[in-house]
């Protein structure tokens, strides 16, 4: 069975000097992308600037056989962001693909967290994204293609101890993904979020000699795949770690209606209304906003008050 390829496509990956985008870049490369290789090239924390990380991807890329070129903006602040779009179409004419990857990490507990780092780790992994999305998106929709995968987090998901600035970021990432998701659908672009486990930079200071395999390269086919034409889903999260695919999201308990509570109420009934054994699963698009808020009301003018369910709910 032949490989799926990006012949003819154009694709801009953000920090992939390194770890997780050198593997996306040199994936999606060696099977026919014209890629913009961009990365700031500093520190975990994000200081320093170096361009010997991204030139040498492209080095490798072109040696490879395929096309690329380096990008050393940063996706932290809106000109940035503008200028690694523009590189993409001042040397290739257009725009497919577009993976955020590029991040930092500023770890500090709570009542130790600087503003400073907290707004750092935000400016390049959330509003990062919002930068390189602000400026491709508008072009994929003229031209009624794209496929944007933006880089969510278990973190962000689940919460982590020391990384209110990381994980409120990567929470982030997943509201801007369901929102372009939506904004895209009539225009041919998908947005997804890939949420990644692989021992990169990241994972310095951590013993992990008892962990199974987890090089990028099994993360990469998945972000592969996403970026892909054939691509068939979109506002929806892919978790990738040690070979193991998954989608994660976001579902709500039926819950329970009454015409009013009190306060004792909530507490008799906490059991009920947190019994997951019949999810609500809505898919972002097309209408899950408008889903959630139909069932809802379907409960106060139809349900039973007793299990929650309706024939809405079913």
């Amino acid at each position: 069975m032949s490989e799926l390829r990006f012949d003819g496509r154009v694709a801009v990956i953000t920090g992939a000097g390194r770890g997780l985008g050198r593997a996306y870049a040199l994936l999606l490369g060696s099977l026919g992308a014209k890629i913009v290789v961009n990365d700031l090239g500093g520190s975990m924390r994000g200081d320093g600037v170096d361009s010997g990380p991204a030139d040498e991807v492209v080095k490798e890329i072109i040696a490879a056989g395929g096309e690329a070129v380096a990008s050393v903006d940063s996706v932290a602040t809106a000109e940035g962001g503008q200028a690694i779009i523009q590189t993409a179409l001042d040397h290739y004419g257009r725009i497919d693909v577009l993976i955020h990857n590029a991040g930092t990490v500023r770890y500090a507990t709570l009542t130790e967290m600087t503003y400073e780092d907290f707004d750092s780790v935000l400016d390049v992994h959330l509003r990062g994204a919002f930068h390189v999305v602000r400026a491709a998106f508008p072009l994929m929709k003229d031209a009624g293609y794209g496929r944007i995968v933006l880089t969510s987090s278990i973190g962000g998901l689940y919460g982590n101890q020391a990384v209110a600035n990381y994980a409120s970021a990567k929470a982030g990432i997943v509201g801007l993904t369901n929102v372009v998701a939506l904004e895209g659908a009539d225009h041919g672009v998908t947005c997804n979020a890939i949420v990644p486990g692989a021992l990169t930079r990241m994972a310095e200071g951590i013993d992990t000699s008892a962990y199974p395999p987890m090089g990028p390269e099994l993360v990469a086919p998945v972000v592969g795949w996403l970026a892909h034409e054939s691509c068939s889903i979109t506002g929806e999260l892919l978790l990738a770690i040690a070979g193991r695919i998954a989608r994660m999201f976001v579902g709500e308990t039926p819950g329970v209606y009454q015409p009013s509570w009190t306060v004792d109420q909530v507490g008799e009934r906490i059991d009920a209304i947190r019994d997951t054994s019949d999810p609500w699963i809505l898919p972002i698009v097309p209408s899950a906003h408008v889903d959630h808020i139909t069932r809802s009301f379907a409960m106060a003018t139809g349900g039973t008050g007793v299990t929650g369910k309706t024939r809405s709910s079913a």
